[in-house]
């Protein structure tokens, strides 16, 4: 595969080629056993799910193993983000109205056109043409369907990475005291982080129950979540030249990421021990080590 290519389409450092060496490529060879082995018993795709915190990595991390996948084994490779089946601004409004006003801003289990994911999975565990749903978010709106990317079914490995990919729902003592400011300011009577548990606990568990790999960027705890997230939005800013109203400020982040902490917290404690590798990184995205099962 093109490596220096791939750093250069996605505004990488040369370290990122290391980083793929030690780490990315053997998760890849993995990942090429365990699909060859599927395919011997079932002729399934190997759904590898892949989890991270906002900015940990996980998006470009989702590119290159398709990349490599691609060009070195011949894969057919689907990638998708739990990103990609936000409801639309109208359909959030209707939520924010009907249940809770935090339910406009898009993020949290409940904001996720789940019947439209799992139909996709189903469509590509199947055969013929499907098209693949994609968001905007610098207009936050998905882009028209005559716009989706239209691929064969089934794939060989069908990758889906998100922030709460694979999350567990919370008991429910965990959720009665607010976690932030935004929770004690916004959600005093626990009814938007009560319905988003529930909403994690029913179709969101359907689809993450298809995963047959799951990897997992931890990061060192929610307060790097800031920082990275910054980054994300400063690339937009510039991808889109400032145009695009979608973009946030650095105080619009800050409030923002707030909508995710509680469940990110979450999977920080509980996720690695149901993952097949996890990552470990430090404040700079830099990994330090990783469990392999």
């Amino acid at each position: 595969m093109d490596i220096h290519g791939f750093l250069k389409t996605h505004q990488l450092p040369s370290t990122y080629a290391d980083t793929a060496q030690k780490w990315f490529i053997p998760l890849c060879e993995r990942l090429v056993k365990h699909q060859d082995g599927a395919a011997n018993s079932i002729k399934a795709p190997l759904v590898v799910g892949i989890n991270g915190c906002q900015g940990s990595g996980k998006s470009t991390l989702t590119d290159f193993v398709s990349a490599y996948l691609t060009s070195i084994y011949a894969k057919k490779v689907v990638c998708l983000s739990i990103d990609d089946f936000y409801l639309d601004k109208s359909q959030r409004n209707a939520l924010s109205i009907k249940v809770h006003p935090l339910l406009a801003t898009r993020g949290v289990p409940g904001t996720h056109n789940m019947p439209l994911a799992l139909d996709t999975f189903k469509q590509l565990k199947g055969s013929g043409q499907v098209a693949l749903p994609r968001f905007n978010k610098a207009i936050d709106d998905p882009f028209p369907v005559n716009q989706w990317p239209v691929v064969t079914a089934p794939p060989d490995i069908i990758i889906l990475e998100g922030w709460c990919v694979g999350v567990t729902p919370q008991n429910a003592a965990d959720i009665k005291q607010p976690i932030n400011s935004l929770e004690e300011n916004q959600d005093p009577l626990g009814i938007w982080r009560s319905f988003v548990n529930t909403e994690l606990s029913n179709d969101y568990q359907s689809l993450f129950d298809q995963i047959d790999y799951r990897v997992m960027l931890k990061a060192p705890s929610f307060e790097c979540v800031y920082r990275w997230r910054l980054e994300q939005e400063h690339k937009l800013a510039v991808a889109t030249k400032g145009a695009s109203t979608g973009v946030m400020s650095d105080e619009q982040v800050a409030q923002f990421i707030q909508n995710y902490q509680r469940l990110t917290e979450h999977a920080l404690k509980t996720l690695p021990t149901k993952c097949d590798t996890v990552y470990s990184l430090d404040e700079t995205r830099t990994i330090t080590g990783e469990e392999v099962k």
